[in-house]
């Protein structure tokens, strides 16, 4: 075990924090009407493998848990994502379509690193050990305002010259 984790937390942690920063920079990019095409492959490359692991620490699956809905929600909006980029071109109204879909794929990976900060970080989970304390609400709501906002400035401002 590195640095303490079993291997398929390591390697579920290490792939969520490569799609988190890749998906910080394709956020950043929306804003500012950039695409990187490495870029945002990796971020939604990452993000659906975050998923997609995630789902492997509840095998079997017994009882359908709020994590399975976060997984299968970012599993189905990922799709669309892919389908308005890739099959699309981010042509008409796929456009738009993208860009929120990207920024909700991204909100959920926050959403649940906030909640794995909560749950795995003492002095966090001291704050909101039942994840119901102002301390947790009120920072998932700075996060959510946060993508709200990251999502609307994407939608008014990303319009690339090319076709992706």
């Amino acid at each position: 075990m590195i640095l303490g984790m079993p291997p398929l937390t390591l390697l579920h942690t290490l792939i969520s924090l490569v799609g988190i920063l890749t998906g910080a920079m394709v956020m950043w990019g929306l804003i500012k009407n950039e695409y990187n095409k490495g870029l945002t492959l990796t971020f939604l490359v990452m993000t659906i493998a975050t998923s997609v692991t995630g789902f492997l620490f509840f095998l079997p699956i017994v009882k359908f848990l709020p994590s399975h809905a976060v997984g299968t929600l970012s599993l189905v909006i990922l799709a669309i994502a892919l389908y308005a980029l890739y099959a699309r071109r981010l042509a008409g109204s796929s456009r738009w379509i993208y860009v929120v879909t990207a920024v909700a794929a991204q909100y959920f990976n926050v959403f649940v690193l906030v909640v794995q900060l909560f749950l795995k970080v003492p002095a966090l989970h001291e704050l909101a050990p039942q994840q119901s304390e102002p301390p947790f609400v009120i920072t998932q709501g700075v996060v959510l305002v946060a993508y709200l906002v990251v999502g609307f400035l994407g939608v008014k401002r990303f319009h690339p010259p090319t076709p992706v």
